[in-house]
């Protein structure tokens, strides 16, 4: 099984996390997977961005839920795109050969009825591979089962998760994305953010469902390299 790179909030070693330039790089490049992070807006619009507040990546200041679009669009990243609307990332995505992990961003607000307008808004592109909606918060990956059965649900920990496929059956999970690699579960883990060369190295010889990552072509070039001497090892 090939590990699938996902590119962690796009390119972020190349271009501004979580940007229209970043998530427009990478598909030209080819990439396998995008990650991406969604909160609500106060009149309810989708937008990517990882935090609650706007001051770590853009000119502004407070919470992404006091704004409306309209005033979030006033600010800008340190590229000067606005913090884009999910609507355009989807429309990037529409059609192209790449899987999209979109989180929840719900484990310290829990923007009401987020799962419910996102999926709606989800459901209106044509996708080719079936969309990941992920969280640490596992209320957002609940609700979120009972209006879609067309999409795959993740679980995201930093902890180590004791009897994991027991877990994942009870709450009927698709995958588990986590910090730290566990054995036994490869077909069904993604590991997250993985960046160093020793660890990718670690990780792509383990044959992971996938991996998140901030430089997915230095990842490729890695996860190749580790195929290329598995195949080597074979033909001796």
């Amino acid at each position: 099984m090939k590990t699938i790179i996902y590119g962690h909030r796009g390119v972020p070693d190349l271009y501004p996390e979580n940007s229209l330039q970043g998530f427009r790089y990478a598909l030209h490049n080819h990439i396998e997977g995008l990650e991406f992070d969604v909160h609500l807006t106060k009149d309810n619009v989708p937008v990517v961005i990882h935090d609650e507040r706007i001051d770590r990546t853009t000119d502004g200041r407070g919470y992404v839920k006091d704004y409306t679009y309209e005033e979030l669009s006033r600010f800008s990243l340190s590229n000067y795109e606005p913090i884009p609307k999910l609507q355009e990332v989807l429309e990037l995505v529409e059609g192209r050969d790449v899987y999209v992990n979109l989180e929840f961003k719900t484990n310290k607000i829990h923007y009401k009825n987020i799962e419910e307008i996102v999926i709606k808004m989800v459901d209106e592109y044509e996708l080719l591979h079936p969309i990941i909606y992920s969280s640490f918060n596992m209320s957002s990956i609940k609700i979120a089962q009972t209006i879609t059965h067309d999409a795959q649900f993740a679980f995201l920990t930093g902890n180590r998760i004791d009897n994991p496929k027991e877990f994942m059956a009870a709450n009927h999970l698709d995958a588990l994305h986590l910090r730290f690699y566990q054995p036994d579960i490869e077909d069904v883990e993604r590991i997250w953010t993985v960046n160093g060369n020793l660890r990718l190295r670690f990780i792509m010889k383990r044959n992971v469902a996938g991996v998140f990552t901030n430089n997915f072509e230095r990842a490729i070039k890695i996860r190749n390299e580790v195929e290329r001497k598995k195949g080597n090892k074979k033909d001796k």
